[in-house]
């Protein structure tokens, strides 16, 4: 029996991120929601975390050498439709990504701003934040920062970060040279959880989902990583955020709570059985 192959390979999207050992957040729950979304995740991991669904104890940064090595071994095999960055780790590897991302400019490039765990753990320093709006925004293509990650990223050493509205840190984010802002409203005291879209001429759409009860341990993550995987399939920037707003809200819906912690999406929640199906 001869066994025929697939020859066609799906979207490939290189994914900077830190590793975590529940698998709820970093560079896993990223290879999950990306095969999700049909897609395949080629992995550089910018750190190793010691977590739990709590919070995070420990974050030890990968050489930015190796983490240099890891990308450049991959992107010379294999041709990359779109980049994904998360935790990146350290000041060094933010210099180097932004040098690997700079040689493929053609390549759509969305950043997750982790500043802080669900529980407030920092995860990135002001010299970071601040390498990270002079080398990466400038490249960037979408960044998904929530209320209060715009806030820090719009301050800039500004005191009044906490005054300013989400337009205004829209507007300074767009200043970096980011193409676009989405503004999640996970964070937000609001009835329902607003994501809003800004292009440089202003809001480009606003989506309302129901807000659902609970803590969840990696929706950032899946968000941003679910709108990589439409980009890398090739719908345009809006149509794509919309895509990965829903597929982020079905995984929340499905989230399950392994441990004493938040909940984690269920990024496979489309091959889940139903309640219906479990009677059967």
């Amino acid at each position: 029996m001869t066994i025929q192959r697939n020859d066609l390979t799906p979207p490939l999207v290189l994914v900077f991120a830190a590793a975590d050992p529940t698998g709820g957040a970093g560079i896993q729950a990223d290879m999950l929601t990306l095969a999700g979304m049909g897609c395949h995740a080629l992995t550089v991991i910018t750190a190793l975390t010691v977590q739990d669904t709590a919070g995070v104890e420990d974050v030890l940064a990968v050489d930015a050498d190796f983490v240099s090595e890891q990308a450049r071994a991959v992107l010379e095999d294999m041709p990359v439709q779109a980049f994904k960055l998360g935790v990146l780790g350290s000041v060094e590897n933010i210099e180097v990504i932004a040098e690997i991302i700079s040689d493929y400019p053609h390549i759509p490039v969305v950043v997750d701003p982790v500043v802080a765990s669900g529980r407030g753990d920092e995860l990135a320093s002001e010299a970071m934040l601040e390498r990270l709006r002079e080398l990466i925004l400038p490249q960037t293509t979408v960044i998904t920062p929530n209320t209060m990650e715009a806030r820090r990223l719009a301050a800039r050493g500004h005191d009044d970060h906490d005054e300013l509205d989400m337009s205004a840190c829209a507007r300074r984010i767009l200043a970096t040279g980011c193409k676009y802002v989405l503004i999640t409203g996970s964070h937000a005291n609001t009835p329902q959880v607003v994501n809003t879209l800004y292009g440089i001429r202003g809001v480009l759409r606003a989506d309302a989902w129901e807000r659902l009860q609970g803590s969840y341990h990696g929706s950032g993550c899946t968000l941003a990583s679910a709108l990589a995987g439409a980009l890398a399939h090739g719908l345009d920037v809006s149509q794509a955020v919309f895509e990965a707003e829903g597929f982020t809200w079905q995984s929340l819906v499905a989230a399950f709570r392994p441990g004493m912690g938040q909940y984690i999406p269920d990024r496979f929640f489309w091959v889940r059985p139903s309640d219906d199906d479990s009677e059967t």
